[in-house]
């Protein structure tokens, strides 16, 4: 499947289904129109990004909804194999509010959509209406990089922000339970969640910047004076010293009988260089090394 395979362009679909966020990759040559769907024959995507909806938001729209109605349809599209008809790419929250609104149908665009197509939709929408904390934006960005297939950089063209900020949004992945919750409740920035994901014990981290109001700044510093995660890329790029790397290239000439070199690079990284004189030095090389795998 090639990647936001549904194309660009809108203009028919906008006409009628009122001013929405740009689905970008919604398309053309099917006729789309507004249906009244029963809300009993609709389910809610388990690919949303977005899985809190706070009472007090549902409340205030449910009552706009029972003075004024649905003003915007909600996006569905076909599944088998469920225990209802239809499945929500854009437009859970006013389904959830026209439900407790008292509301039995709600306005919706049916559109033929594959499940990768349909989770590219609801991350562009909630990303551009700035709907999911960061930890549901983290959460979101794996999901579709682990079922989808997609690289940073496709990620970073789907909802048109940078690799980086993608990269330092998926660090919050890293944390634990209860330092994520604290981040869900906004107890904890992002920031400062971001600063202390590195860090071995970012629970203790977390209370200690609520406890004292630190800046994000105070933070930094802190962390650069604690212990760091084996998994971070601070702790794996430190170099091997100097002794420790002779040592290392001593045990493979014994072992080999030849000249070893060892090159790390930044992260952890490098390569071992064997060397040689002669083909015949080469094969018996070959064969201890094979030999011993073997």
């Amino acid at each position: 499947m090639s990647k936001f395979g549904l194309g660009r362009g809108l203009a028919d679909l906008k006409q009628e289904m009122g001013n929405i966020p740009d689905i970008s990759i919604l398309t053309g040559a099917e006729r789309v129109v507004v249906k009244h769907i029963p809300l009993a024959q609709i389910g809610a995507n388990p690919d949303q990004p977005r899985k809190t909806f706070t009472e007090s938001e549902l409340s205030d729209l449910a009552a706009s909804i029972k003075e004024k109605g649905v003003l915007q349809p909600i996006l569905l599209r076909s599944v088998t194999g469920r225990p209802y008809l239809y499945e929500i790419v854009a437009g859970e929250r006013r389904f959830r509010a026209s439900k407790l609104a008292g509301l039995t149908e709600i306005p919706a665009l049916v559109k033929q959509i594959t499940p990768e197509n349909a989770m590219e939709i609801a991350l562009i929408e909630n990303v551009q209406r700035e709907n999911l904390n960061p930890i549901e934006e983290s959460n979101a960005y794996k999901n579709i990089m682990e079922k989808c297939g997609y690289e940073l950089s496709d990620v970073a063209r789907l909802i048109g922000k940078s690799e980086s900020y993608i990269r330092n949004i998926m660090r919050l992945d890293t944390l634990p339970s209860d330092v994520k919750q604290m981040v869900e409740h906004g107890d904890l920035s992002a920031s400062h969640a971001r600063t202390i994901a590195v860090a071995e014990n970012p629970t203790a981290l977390a209370h200690q910047i609520v406890d004292n109001n630190l800046s994000v700044a105070e933070t930094e510093k802190i962390v650069r004076g604690t212990a760091r995660k084996k998994t971070s890329r601070a702790y794996t790029s430190k170099t091997i010293d100097a002794a420790t790397v002779r040592e290392i290239e001593s045990k493979l000439h014994n072992a080999l009988g030849v000249t070893a070199k060892l090159h790390e690079r930044r992260g952890g990284a490098g390569q071992i260089v064997l060397e040689f004189a002669t083909r015949t030095q080469m094969q018996e090389l070959v064969d201890k090394l094979v030999n011993n795998n073997s």
